[in-house]
């Protein structure tokens, strides 16, 4: 009897045991599992620059680190780039300036590596060498040509510029490239892109010289973001996962683990201010000017 007892004892302290270890298992975060699924979002102007290939050891790298299945979702114009963020479809994004601080002021994503590249980033006015235009103020009732809603330097920072001048037109490019084409056909005057992609694309056009007539205020380059609908844990899963990759797949992927996340509180800012006139620069003429109530 007292044999049983023990046996008794010893069973119920199992049962006890195993009901405190499934309780234990039970008070973990389903949350801090990987994520299953990532979207990563790229852009680029250009369909035919081998984006998605640049990034495929990125890719397979954070798919077996993370034990998930990452998809990556190119983008070849701000508009799209601009819906995609607008609607959370991308996990992670590889957004330049201008993008970022939609992201972030509109669709509350998360910076947490800056993007390679030039760290003071301008935009231009660029106009033919035998242009008359010495300055912004001689763009008054010329057509222009702007990048796409989105782009800090094609769109937004040159709009702020121009600020209270009256233009003829205002033509939207899909590309940099696109620009130079309609300045060297005398299609518009001027014409708005980053200097970066003003110096990387002047030389295809060997039969036409331009200048800059104006250049912007710096801005930061952009950044690496995750989507506000990633889930606390696993955003630091991901952080980690990048941080530890080898430098030739960031490298490849264009982003620096090891530097501080740029401040876009001004180029927000600045935006923030810009959107008042987008009603106006699809109108002919195109007032680059608020009513009183409107600049209020």
């Amino acid at each position: 009897m007292a044999r049983l007892r023990r046996l008794f004892a010893i069973a119920l302290l199992g049962l006890l045991v195993a009901w405190v270890l499934a309780l234990a298992g039970c008070g973990e975060s389903p949350s801090a599992a990987p994520p299953t699924r990532l979207t990563v979002g790229l852009v680029s102007y250009d369909a035919d620059s081998g984006l998605v290939e640049k990034y495929e050891r990125f890719q397979a790298y954070l798919a077996e680190r993370l034990k998930a299945t990452v998809e990556l979702d190119p983008a070849f114009n701000e508009l799209r780039a601009v819906e995609q963020i607008q609607a959370g479809t991308w996990s992670l994004v590889f957004a330049p300036a201008g993008l970022a601080a939609i992201a972030l002021a509109e669709a509350q994503y998360v910076p947490i590596f800056p993007l390679q590249g030039t760290p003071n980033l301008k935009s231009v006015l660029v106009v033919r060498e035998d242009s008359p235009a010495q300055s912004r103020t001689d763009l008054t009732n010329q057509t222009l040509a702007l990048g796409q809603p989105g782009s800090a330097t094609g769109y937004y920072l040159p709009l702020y510029d121009l600020y209270g001048l009256t233009l003829k037109e205002v033509r939207f490019a899909p590309t940099p490239k696109t620009i130079l084409a309609w300045l060297q056909d005398g299609s518009v005057a001027a014409g708005a892109m980053s200097e970066d992609d003003f110096q990387a694309h002047r030389r295809e056009f060997a039969d036409t010289s331009f200048r800059i007539l104006h250049q912007s205020r710096a801005i930061p380059m952009g950044a690496v973001l995750l989507s506000p609908l990633v889930d606390r844990n696993q955003q630091r899963l991901i952080e980690a996962a990048m941080k530890e990759a080898p430098s030739n797949i960031s490298a490849d992927a264009g982003y620096v683990s090891t530097a501080a996340i740029p401040d876009f509180d001004q180029l927000i800012q600045l935006v923030e201010k810009v959107r008042p006139l987008e009603a106006n620069i699809r109108q002919q003429p195109a007032i680059l000017t608020l009513e009183p109530e409107e600049a209020s």
